[in-house]
């Protein structure tokens, strides 16, 4: 009951309920399963790999310094896509509260992984807070610049993978009215359908959402998730459908597109700059609310 550490993973349980845990992977800090009152949230790859060898499909890989790839900056787009910190080891700093659990991990350039920081040769302090609620899964991240002369700028994502029982029958709803960036059509245009329906891949950056929209995704008119953001202006809203999942070799079942949906929240239409000492902080709540229609 509690925090357990083994060699590769941290597993908190509720005090108060030992049917609700999560599981985070050392390796890119990645939540790979939240269990509440006995039930998987999240959705995860058959074919992830947790022996740190790749990042992970599914669960909340983080994405830093770079969402996607970019091709405008000479350092990041030395980077894989979404960066760096989702293949890196993280350290496991410990717990900070026993009730609710909540652990935090670090990443610094002095222990990322060095193929990587030696593309992107900036100095860097990244904590992340995991706090397991009886009801909640509470992440935030706080990224500092250490250092004194120069400035660096990054996306930062929290790449959400939930769990659905059928993605045909499921929507995503509070974004209606927002600028969309539709990456499919590479278009930008105001979305003015109610919610966002899946019959076909989507994969949708929405920018600048309303900071009091809570993003649900509702099942057969049930709301099985909500996620409320903080000091995360964008929204990111993607499956994969049939023939995208069936390139991604580490995408397992490969109609696992039917039972998940990305709600990703982060910083990722432009960039956020640090100047040297500054500190950055945001963060996501996962939890099951009431139903909440919030429009144009």
């Amino acid at each position: 009951m509690g925090i357990e550490e083994t060699a590769t993973q941290v597993i908190l349980t509720h005090p108060e309920n030992s049917s609700s845990s999560v599981s985070i992977l050392k390796y890119g800090a990645t939540i790979f399963s939240w269990k509440s009152n006995g039930e998987e949230q999240l959705w995860l790859s058959t074919a992830a790999k947790l022996d740190g060898s790749k990042p992970v499909r599914g669960g909340i890989p983080l994405v830093f310094p770079v969402f996607g790839k970019n091709e405008d900056d000479e350092l990041l787009k030395q980077l894989p896509q979404h960066g760096l910190a989702r293949n890196s080891t993280w350290e496991f700093l410990g717990q900070v509260k026993s009730n609710p659990p909540t652990v935090q991990f670090g990443l610094s350039e002095e222990i990322a992984n060095p193929e990587l920081t030696k593309l992107w040769p900036k100095s860097f302090s990244l904590i992340l807070t995991v706090e397991l609620g009886k009801d909640h899964l509470f992440t935030d991240i706080e990224i500092k610049n250490p250092s004194q002369t120069e400035s660096f700028k990054f996306n930062w994502l929290f790449h959400t993978y939930l769990r659905v029982e059928d993605i045909e029958d499921t929507f995503v709803s509070n974004l209606a009215g927002m600028t969309t960036y539709d990456q499919l059509l590479a278009d930008s245009y105001v979305d003015k359908h109610p919610v966002v329906t899946f019959h076909e891949e989507v994969d949708k950056i929405y920018k600048n959402v309303d900071a009091d929209r809570i993003i649900q995704v509702v099942n057969r008119g049930v709301p099985i998730h909500s996620v409320k953001r903080t000091n995360l202006p964008d929204a990111v809203v993607w499956n994969p459908w049939t023939k995208k999942s069936g390139g991604m070799a580490d995408f397992e079942p490969k109609n696992g597109y039917l039972n998940m949906v990305c709600v990703e929240p982060g910083h990722v239409h432009d960039f956020v700059t640090l100047a040297p000492g500054e500190t950055w902080k945001a963060s996501q709540k996962l939890y099951n609310g009431e139903l909440k229609y919030q429009a144009i």
